[in-house]
C-alpha cells in the first residue's frame, strides 16, 4: 500500500507539538482519512479501497491512521481519530450495528481501534460527519444560489451569543454558538445531519435526521425499509436511479434531456426535484436552520441541482405567505465538491474523544 501524501497546501515541516485530528470516513467503496492540525490546516490525505467484514474495517482503519501520521512525522503533540461510518451508530460507546454495505452487523469499533493504537477514538454516523465537516466551511466555501459566501443573504445568517443552558460540554465547533446548520445527505439514500452549536445532534436513539422514511409521497413506491410512499423513494440517487435507469451519471442526464423538452424526464425531473424540495422544507420546518447544505453524491450535479430545487421551492412559495416567508432559497447551499468534507467532519468529531468519553472506556470492548 502506498504512502500517504501531504495535501498540496500541506506545510508538515512546521508543523510543531499541537494536536493532531485524525479523520478517517469509512465508506461502501473507500476509506478515506485526512490529517488535520490544531489550525484545521490539512496535513495529508489518503483513501483505500474499501473491504468488508469486523477484522477488514477494522485492520484497514488501523493501517490508514499509521499513514496519516508518517506525513506529520514525529514533532507532534497528542493524537485523536475521529471516524465516520454507515449503519446505526452509539457514538458514546462507539458501537456500529447493521452497517450492511460494509458487512458489519455488530462491531465495537471505536474500543477495538483505540485498543490497537493508544488513541482515543470517536465514532460518528457518516452523515453526522459530513454534516460537521461541511458546517465547519459554512462560512467561506460553500456555495449559494446567487449569492457569494460574503454576500448579504449570507451576513443576514447572524450567530447569536447565548449558550442554551446545559450544553457546556466539548464541542467540534466552537465557535458556533446558537448556530444550527442542516445537512441533507442525497447519496444511495436519504437523510439530514444537525449541527447546533457546533455539536451533533443524536436525538433519543440516533435516528435523528432519517428524513428519508417519512411516508409522505403520493406515489407511494415502495421503500426497502418496508413502507410506501417513504421520501427516499423520490429524493435519492437511488429514485433517480430507478426513474431514469440506464445512465452512469442519471441527475446530470435527467435534467438535460428534460430542458431538451423531452417529456418523460420532464416529469421525472418533476418527482425529483419536488422530492428534494419537500425534504428541504421538512428539515426547515422541523429544525429551523440558518443554513441547509446539499450534500451526497447528487450534489455534484451543481448549479443545476441548486436550480431545480429552487424552483420547487418557489412554486410552493408562491401559493402559501407562510412558506415564502421563510425564504427557504436563501438558505440553500452545495457542499463544496473538492474537499473530503467528511473525513474532515471526522477529525473534528475525533477532537472531543479525549474530552467527551470516559478514559476507563477506551479499549475495554473488542470487534465482536
Amino acid at each position: 500500500m502506498a504512502a500517504s501524501t501531504p495535501h498540496p497546501e500541506a506545510d508538515t515541516d512546521s508543523v510543531q507539538a499541537g494536536p493532531i485530528s485524525l479523520g478517517i470516513d469509512i465508506g461502501g467503496t473507500k476509506i478515506e482519512g485526512v490529517a488535520i492540525d490544531g489550525d484545521k490546516r490539512l496535513l495529508a490525505c489518503h483513501r483505500i479501497p474499501t473491504r468488508k467484514g469486523n477484522q477488514a474495517v477494522h485492520d484497514d482503519t488501523v493501517t490508514l491512521i499509521c499513514h496519516l501520521l508518517d506525513p506529520v512525522g514525529p514533532n507532534r503533540g497528542p493524537v485523536t481519530v475521529g471516524l465516520g461510518i454507515p449503519g446505526r451508530v452509539d457514538a458514546n460507546r462507539g458501537i456500529v450495528d447493521d452497517a450492511v454495505n460494509l458487512g458489519i452487523r455488530h462491531m465495537a469499533l471505536g474500543p477495538a481501534v483505540a485498543k490497537t493504537t493508544g488513541l482515543p477514538v470517536r465514532v460518528e454516523n457518516d452523515v453526522n460527519i459530513a454534516a460537521l465537516g461541511a458546517a465547519s466551511q459554512a462560512d467561506n466555501t460553500l456555495i449559494a444560489p446567487g449569492t457569494t459566501p460574503h454576500s448579504e443573504a449570507a451576513r443576514d445568517q447572524v450567530r447569536r451569543p447565548a449558550s442554551e443552558p446545559g450544553r457546556d460540554g466539548p464541542r467540534a465547533l466552537p465557535d458556533q454558538d446558537d448556530h444550527v446548520v442542516a445537512f441533507i445527505n442525497l447519496g444511495t439514500g436519504l437523510a439530514a445531519g444537525i449541527i447546533r452549536e457546533g455539536r451533533i445532534e443524536h436525538g433519543a436513539s440516533g435516528a435523528i435526521g432519517e428524513i428519508g422514511h417519512i411516508s409522505v409521497d403520493a406515489h407511494q413506491f415502495p421503500c426497502k425499509c418496508g413502507q410506501c410512499g417513504c421520501l427516499e423513494t423520490v429524493a435519492s440517487g437511488a429514485a433517480v436511479e430507478a426513474l431514469w435507469p440506464g445512465i452512469a451519471h442519471p441527475l446530470p442526464d435527467l435534467i438535460a434531456q428534460a430542458s431538451k423538452g423531452n417529456r418523460h424526464a420532464k416529469e421525472v425531473q418533476d418527482i425529483i426535484g419536488h422530492g428534494i424540495a419537500l425534504a428541504v422544507q421538512i428539515v426547515a420546518l422541523a429544525i429551523d436552520p440558518a443554513v441547509i447544505i446539499l450534500g451526497g453524491g447528487m450534489s455534484k450535479t451543481g448549479q443545476p441541482l441548486l436550480n431545480l430545487v429552487t424552483e420547487h421551492l418557489n412554486k410552493s412559495a408562491a401559493c402559501s405567505h407562510f412558506i415564502a416567508s421563510l425564504r427557504l432559497p436563501d438558505r440553500l447551499r452545495l457542499a463544496p465538491a473538492d474537499l473530503p468534507i467528511a473525513a474532515i467532519g471526522a477529525a473534528l468529531a475525533g477532537r472531543m474523544a479525549a474530552d467527551s468519553r470516559p478514559s476507563e472506556l477506551i479499549g475495554k470492548e473488542i470487534a465482536s
